[in-house]
């Protein structure tokens, strides 16, 4: 059965646009609460609870009151946690013993856009089959539990604070970060009154950026999707590194002193290596979109590397069949299973912290064996009805850049997950054999696609 409202990623859209309305979030709500209220067995008297964190996008206000209200009908007590980075609210659902987790935030896209995704009582994303079942109950109509049964909402004070410490909590105790510079780009979102305190506390004389959110500037031309601005900031404030953060603080990019950017797929590889010196690395999940490079450095450590599809939740789903504690994607999702039970921005930029200084080292040294391969992604308009897999033209044209490219390359093509596109995506050692191959196949996907318009 497939879903009709949850993505990969939870339920995503523009405000105001359905699904993100007053009345289905507040619909959304009782749907979970009647879900939890019907799986949970708890002592009589006690009813379900659930937290809610929220980016700061000014939508929030309107989404977090429609939500307390459809758990409240449900029966559902509220806890509330205000603005946290996403990785906090699956830490304190953990930790303060509730029934699931709940984040209105839409990551790295615009202010005008939001979303809500679910945490299970464990701290994951929650199965597919209890998407499901809400879902269901989304198609049924909108009841209220007893009077007596209504549920209560409560605001949590102290969550930023119990959220640093256990960001500081996965830092080795033995080392700190006194005498460093570090730049922090917040983004104007979730984590902007957290990551700062985390480094400094540690030691670290610390520089911010994206620090003061509006409602309407989460994102905006700062963050872990606008490296160039991090990057601006180093260099100016001749700092020693930058860390930069999404709009819901699970993503993570990283600058050197010299101005060098280091996405996912470095900063992985920075970990993995640490883990393995310590003999707890059994193997690395990536995607599709993970670099070449970065595999082969991965095998040459001598541990198996696995591809996910794109998307930490397929990631994630990957490390748990395989029993691995480390994945991630090179747009800067990084999970460590060995800290966290989900993707963390300040968790994962603390263990390229740990790695660097244990070992002395700088970024650039610590990725001295990892050597990229150029990619070439052109993203080719098409109609969502257009099946682009069962077309013979493009199948030919793949196997024949496959072809040339033999092991020194690969080709993937992948619709987008939001927009009716497919990207087209050549990945090998020689640039210019990359940029021919991959505007071939571009021209061969527009024609195809020009031919059935």
């Amino acid at each position: 059965m497939s879903r009709k409202y949850f993505g990969t990623d939870g339920v995503r859209g523009k405000v105001g646009e359905a699904p993100i309305t007053p009345d289905f979030v507040m619909r959304l709500g009782y749907a979970a609460g009647v879900t939890l209220v019907a799986r949970e067995s708890l002592p009589a008297g006690e009813r379900p609870a659930v937290l809610i964190g929220k980016d700061t996008r000014i939508s929030g206000y309107m989404l977090e009151a429609a939500l307390e209200a459809g758990f409240a009908a449900a029966g559902v007590d509220v806890m509330l946690a205000g603005p946290v980075p996403t990785p906090a609210v699956a830490y304190l659902t953990r930790a303060l013993r509730l029934q699931a987790g709940v984040v209105i935030s839409a990551s790295h896209n615009p202010f005008y856009d939001n979303g809500i995704k679910f945490f299970s009582a464990q701290g994951t994303k929650l199965p597919d089959a209890v998407e499901l079942e809400i879902e269901r109950h989304l198609d049924e109509p909108m009841g209220c539990a007893a009077p007596d049964r209504v549920g209560k909402a409560r605001r949590i004070e102290d969550a930023a604070g119990r959220y640093i410490e256990f960001c500081k909590s996965s830092f080795p105790n033995e080392l700190d970060l006194r005498g460093m510079k570090i730049v922090v780009d917040c983004a104007h979102g979730a984590a902007y009154h957290i990551a700062p305190s985390v480094f400094h506390e540690l030691g670290a004389e610390v520089v911010t950026v994206g620090t003061a959110p509006n409602g309407l500037n989460i994102n905006e031309g700062v963050g872990a999707t606008r490296p160039e601005h991090l990057r601006a900031s180093v260099l100016a404030e001749q700092a020693d590194i930058g860390v930069a953060l999404d709009g819901d603080g699970d993503r993570l990019i990283m600058v050197d002193a010299e101005g060098e950017v280091y996405d996912g797929d470095k900063l992985l590889y920075v970990i993995a290596t640490a883990m393995n010196d310590n003999g707890r690395l059994d193997g690395v999940v990536g995607t599709l979109m993970s670099n070449l490079g970065f595999e082969h450095a991965v095998t040459r450590l001598g541990v198996p590397f696995a591809r996910a599809k794109v998307g930490d939740r397929y990631v994630l789903e990957t490390m748990h069949e395989r029993g691995w504690k480390i994945g991630g994607e090179n747009s800067g999702h990084i999970i460590c299973l060995d800290w966290h039970t989900t993707g963390d921005g300040i968790v994962s930029a603390l263990q390229v912290l740990a790695a660097v200084r244990r070992r002395g080292v700088t970024l650039a040294e610590a990725c001295a064996d990892l050597t990229f391969y150029p990619q070439r992604l052109i993203n080719v308009r098409m109609p969502r009805s257009f099946d682009w897999r069962a077309d013979r033209g493009i199948a030919e044209a793949c196997r024949e850049v496959e072809t040339a490219l033999g092991e020194r390359g690969r080709v993937l093509l992948r619709p987008s997950g939001t927009e009716p596109l497919l990207r087209v995506m050549v990945e090998g050692q020689a640039l210019d054999d990359v940029e021919r191959h991959a505007n071939h196949l571009a021209d061969v996907v527009r024609a195809a696609v020009g031919d059935v318009a």
